[in-house]
């Protein structure tokens, strides 16, 4: 793996953002490719469509096997979101998606649904308003030297957004913090074994 972190250059970041479908595919684990597909397009169409964004409890179970496929799996916490009342998930994942562009707003509020912490909300808003939020992945935040150890709090996924949409920034031109995180994904060769 490339200290991709500290590349400057364009082409650098371009290849291995070029390689997440490949990374995707190499994982070898049972209905990721269809998960990230879902993820990646028929999500975020759904989402925009709607006259006020929010997510249906369907989309937030898919979302979390999706972010579950991509990582680590815990059976307990896709048994809690299942568990989440579907009235609850709209009523809660409304009120989160209006305070959108806070920075920590969101994902505090949709962390209030069972099973969901700031890696699933981040999912959430990173679908929703990709130019903001990067959604929060251990081997993302493992190649961002300043973090320091990964901590799944709502603090350091304020300090982990903060330093992709910097990067977003300095790269310019198309890249958003959901592009650094997937470039820094696929750069890693995917979840850790």
């Amino acid at each position: 793996m490339k200290n991709l972190w500290g590349a400057a250059d364009h082409g650098t970041w371009e290849s291995a953002l070029s390689r997440y479908d490949d990374v995707i595919d190499s994982q070898g684990v049972d209905r990721l490719a269809e998960l990230d597909r879902w993820y990646r397009q028929d999500f975020p169409a759904a989402i925009s469509g709607r006259d006020e964004p929010f997510i249906q409890h369907d989309e937030l179970v898919e979302l979390t096997k999706w972010k579950m496929a991509r990582g680590v799996w815990r059976g307990r916490n896709l048994a809690l979101v299942k568990g989440n009342a579907p009235e609850l998930v709209e009523e809660v994942s409304r009120r989160a998606l209006s305070l959108i562009p806070d920075p920590r707003g969101p994902i505090r509020e949709l962390a209030k649904l069972a099973g969901v912490g700031p890696a699933t909300a981040s999912a959430v808003t990173a679908a929703t308003a990709p130019g903001v939020y990067p959604f929060f992945d251990e081997v993302v935040a493992d190649q961002v030297p300043e973090l320091g150890k990964v901590a799944y709090t709502l603090k350091y996924y304020a300090e982990y957004s903060d330093a992709l949409r910097a990067r977003a920034a300095d790269l310019g031109g198309k890249w958003t913090p959901v592009l650094v995180e997937r470039a820094l994904w696929a750069n890693a060769g995917g979840k850790a074994g």
